[in-house]
Formats: structure tokens, sequence, C-alpha cells
């Protein structure tokens, strides 16, 4: 025999603790992971609630802008702004849906913050 002092297993109890508390923080990295992602779909979706439409006269003109200025619109993609360049004139800017230039959703991002000026004739 040994001189080395026996160590006892813990409790029953303290298992079951044990296992409580594994569960609770299991549990609460759930509710966490779940809250992260509402975070997530809030900040991506907050730039189209935060940022206010500019004055008319300051919105950008669809038949006149040059495709960096359209860039500057928020939610336009270099392919959507080169479209819009493609299919010019527009007599009003709901034109870019009824002429199939750009999607309701993307016209639904962009369209506080453009404009359509008619030409002189």
């Amino acid at each position: 025999m040994s001189n080395e002092p026996k160590v006892d297993a813990p409790p029953a109890r303290w298992r079951r603790i044990g296992k409580v508390k594994s569960f609770f923080i299991f549990v609460m990295l759930a509710i966490g992971t779940v809250n992260a992602l509402s975070l997530v779909r809030f900040v991506a979706e907050s730039p189209r609630i935060l940022l206010a439409a500019p004055d008319p006269q300051n919105r950008i003109d669809i038949n006149t802008a040059a495709i960096d200025e359209l860039l500057k619109v928020p939610g336009m993609t270099r392919t959507w702004a080169a479209r819009i360049i493609r299919y010019r004139p527009y007599r009003a800017k709901n034109d870019l849906i009824d002429r199939g230039v750009v999607s309701s959703q993307v016209y639904d991002r962009i369209k506080n913050y453009i404009i359509a000026h008619r030409g002189k004739s």
C-alpha cells in the first residue's frame, strides 16, 4: 500500500450541478448567438433607416450623372449604375422600374437619392 492520500470522487450532487451549469452556459450562448444574429441583421438594415434623403437639389440626376456620381448613391452597384446610363433618357425616376432597368428592391433603396430632370427641348 502506498502512503498517498485517497481522493474521493466529488459527491453526486456536485456532478448534477456541473451538468446544470453546463446546460445553463449552453442556453446562454445560444441566446447570445440569436441576439448577435439579430444585431447583425439590424446593423445591415440600419443605413437605409438612418440615412436621411438629401434635399431635391442635391439628388443625383439619372439623366446626366456619370457612373462615379451614381456610385455615390447608397445601395448602388457598378452594374446597376451602368444599366441606368445605358437606358437613358428618363422622363421620371420611376421609369427605372417601368422599363425594367432596375429591380423593385434596388429602386426602393435608391429612389430617395435620385431625380430625373427632363432635358431641354
